[in-house]
């Protein structure tokens, strides 16, 4: 890699899998995901999130950013659109994913155990995008602007 290359968004998370070393103290919220804004700067966005059993995301993209997210403990199940229908992969601690400006994916805690994740977005989120599958094909349901909905 060369000194004008992206830095790999896996790696960067893999930087902030201590949350000791958080700049916000990590939360666990019974009544919905708690996330928040770890760093920032000109190439990329990280985030932190928790998830309790049964917590989850809303079918979505995240606006044209590229991006990656870890599993910093417990597990998550991401589902992505493949041949018209939603397949799951399950992810443990340590596991990671990377993907691109495209991307649309679920991710949900389906285990018994709280589970958190880091997330990185090049560039910095500024909408996401929410689907219905509906017979196959996606469905836009609502945009989410950035400074608005999070």
């Amino acid at each position: 890699m060369s000194r004008t290359d992206p830095p790999d968004l896996l790696a960067v998370a893999a930087r902030w899998v201590d949350p000791f070393g958080w700049p916000v103290p990590l939360r666990f919220d019974p009544i919905g995901r708690w996330y928040a804004r770890l760093a920032a700067d000109a190439e990329h966005e990280v985030w932190a999130l928790s998830w309790l059993p049964g917590q989850g995301t809303d079918l979505h993209d995240h606006g044209g950013s590229s991006g990656a997210f870890l599993v910093v403990a417990g597990t998550l199940t991401e589902e992505t659109v493949s041949g018209g229908r939603l397949r799951p992969h399950r992810l443990v601690t340590g596991a990671g994913r990377r993907f691109g400006a495209r991307h649309v994916h679920v991710v949900t805690n389906r285990g018994d155990q709280p589970a958190v994740s880091v997330h990185v977005y090049r560039p910095a989120l500024r909408r996401m995008t929410r689907y219905r599958l509906v017979t196959g094909r996606l469905l836009v349901a609502d945009v989410a602007e950035a400074g608005v909905a999070w």
